[in-house]
């Protein structure tokens, strides 16, 4: 009689449990805050996820360089599909993101699996009503993952965009190797992964993308080291001291040559398909990786994001420097005031607040300064303004064209109190 009452007890807690995870007044990362300006909260679309497998055939392996002789590889390539969709009756617009915190081969931060919940309906059918939608490419920084901003990511999506994350093998907490990985491989993933979706978006492809989006109306966005590789796509050619460093960490390799400025990558026109660019505290200019000359191949509209006092890539010798040398662009350059480093990823996910936890699990998404969720939000409005008015031809240059600081919720679209924000603009020379 007792193990029919606990069994009917687990069964009863099983089942609240279900139920409090789908209540959608369940705060999940990404949704509004009271404060919140007003392009943040999502769109009219619900949203679907998908994961796909892809491998890019006989890519350079940079690992395993040895005496000069630099082997190839299929490189494979997991990313993440979000997109407008159709919610059954009876189901929920809610999934569990599979995540790690850690570093793969480190025992201070040994791999520890976790979940966390976002607003998407996983293999979802999809919503073309209102397409073709136009292609977001999104990549994260060293190490990462392709849910590292989900907040964005889903957003986006409710607001008709199809939107694919890239896990960029060897710079995820799972496999992150040799740094040379990561500086050769950034544009050339981003270039792989458009030409390959496009190819699933043909009308006659037998993929649920068929139709869905159109290639030809795409923005590229990067974090850190994803910001180093979008802007490289975007026509920033890496500067002669890039491939010198390159040359240190892979054996004498100087395979990276040939997305440098001057090369026949970087001074053939820009892909066409490709509108927009934003870039979220990209790396390289306090090491070099950057000069003048390599700046000026930039010549998209770039949407720049970073914090002041930022203490991976530099603020005013780092990022304020790249946007300010990328003359030939019509840019902007948004400034958390007395934020740090990360100003793209997720708010910290319960899993990285449990005690006990080696603090970098938490400092990888934490901003001392700021509410991770307000600059989420942040980030949502001003994305949506930028991307809209690119890629979708609205009408948001208004909140785009601010005065230079925010005081007391002055801007377009944001509500009083707002401070901290700081937006520069510079059109091409």
């Amino acid at each position: 009689m007792h193990y029919r009452r606990l069994s009917l007890l687990v069964c009863l807690l099983f089942v609240v449990a279900l139920i409090a995870q789908a209540q959608p007044d369940t705060f999940i990362v990404g949704d509004p805050l009271p404060d919140a300006p007003e392009l943040a909260p999502r769109g009219a679309y619900s949203v679907g996820v998908r994961t796909l497998k892809l491998t890019n055939p006989g890519q350079l392996d940079i690992l395993r360089a040895k005496d000069g002789n630099l082997p190839t590889y299929d490189r494979p390539l997991t990313v993440e599909v979000w997109y407008p969709a159709r919610i059954p009756q009876g189901q929920t617009e809610l999934t569990q993101y599979e995540q790690v915190m850690g570093l793969t081969n480190n025992p201070q931060r040994p791999i520890i699996p976790y979940t966390f919940p976002g607003r998407a309906l996983r293999d979802a059918e999809p919503n073309a009503q209102g397409g073709p939608f136009p292609l977001v490419i999104v990549s994260h920084g060293y190490p990462g993952s392709r849910y590292l901003m989900t907040y964005l990511t889903e957003n986006l999506a409710s607001k008709g965009y199809v939107v694919v994350s890239i896990d960029h093998t060897e710079s995820t907490y799972r496999d992150v190797g040799n740094f040379s990985s990561t500086l050769l491989n950034r544009p050339l993933d981003d270039l792989f992964v458009l030409n390959e979706i496009a190819r699933l978006s043909a009308k006659d492809s037998r993929s649920f993308l068929a139709g869905l989006f159109n290639p030809n109306n795409t923005a590229l966005i990067g974090y850190s080291m994803g910001g180093y590789g979008v802007l490289n796509v975007g026509g920033a050619g890496y500067s002669p001291q890039a491939v010198g460093m390159f040359k240190q960490l892979a054996g004498g390799s100087d395979a990276i040559s040939v997305r440098a400025a001057g090369s026949p990558a970087l001074t053939a026109p820009v892909d066409a398909r490709i509108k927009a660019i934003i870039a979220f505290a990209p790396w390289g200019m306090e090491r070099g990786v950057w000069d003048a000359e390599g700046l000026k191949g930039l010549r998209l509209p770039t949407l720049f994001i970073a914090g002041d006092k930022d203490d991976v890539s530099g603020y005013e010798k780092g990022i304020r420097a790249i946007y300010e040398g990328a003359t030939n662009a019509d840019r902007y350059l948004l400034t958390y005031v007395n934020a740090r480093h990360n100003v793209a990823p997720n708010a910290p996910a319960a899993a990285v607040l449990k005690p006990g936890l080696p603090l970098n699990e938490y400092m990888h998404y934490a901003e001392p300064g700021w509410n991770e969720r307000r600059i989420n939000n942040i980030n949502q409005h001003f994305i949506t303004a930028f991307l809209g008015w690119h890629l979708k031809g609205q009408d948001n240059q208004k909140y785009l064209n601010v005065p230079e600081k925010v005081t007391d919720g002055v801007w377009p679209g944001f509500k009083p109190r707002a401070v901290g924000l700081e937006m520069r603009h510079a059109k091409p020379q």
